[in-house]
């Protein structure tokens, strides 16, 4: 992540989603979207994981945000996780971004199951992650608390890469 993500991340804090489920403020003005930018920048040195913009092939322009987060790798386990900026929604930027990722987490010694979260109303969500090859698991009643609400998650697990 560089600091000129930071147009990219004051459109992704316009989603009223956004930031019920991370760091990013709603309507982030260009200080906070900077300061955003910077604690991405961290989380690899942290030992969170690993935090990218996912940009177009074309010219590079920032339209949304990945991670691989590594809190269970001791468990062999990451999480994922996307966000693609509203401006730029619905042009597989979210499908080539998670197959990217997921390519990125098996290259981590110790890995062996990639998940995602996502909310059973988040259709555009679920449709990515089918899209990208996850497998849908399970869903688990109050998995997880999101603008102060339990809710439940769709469980996906990625497939073990081919050898």
């Amino acid at each position: 992540m560089e600091l000129r993500d930071a147009d990219m991340a004051r459109d992704l804090s316009t989603d009223p989603y956004v930031p019920l489920t991370g760091t990013l403020p709603g309507n982030a003005s260009r200080e906070e979207a900077e300061s955003w930018v910077r604690r991405q920048q961290g989380r690899h040195a942290e030992g969170r994981g690993f935090s990218f913009t996912i940009a177009k092939r074309s010219d590079d322009e920032a339209v949304g945000h990945c991670g691989l987060w590594l809190k269970d790798l001791a468990d062999g386990r990451a999480d994922a996780g996307y966000g693609i900026a509203p401006s730029s929604r619905r042009s597989g930027y979210a499908t080539e971004a998670l197959i990217a990722l997921t390519k990125f987490a098996w290259t981590i010694p110790g890995l062996s199951r990639v998940e995602l979260f996502i909310e059973p109303g988040n259709t555009g969500s679920l449709r990515t992650a089918d899209r990208a090859g996850y497998v849908r698991e399970r869903v688990l009643a109050e998995q997880q608390e999101i603008g102060g609400t339990r809710r439940d998650m769709v469980v996906f697990a990625a497939p073990l890469p081919l050898s």
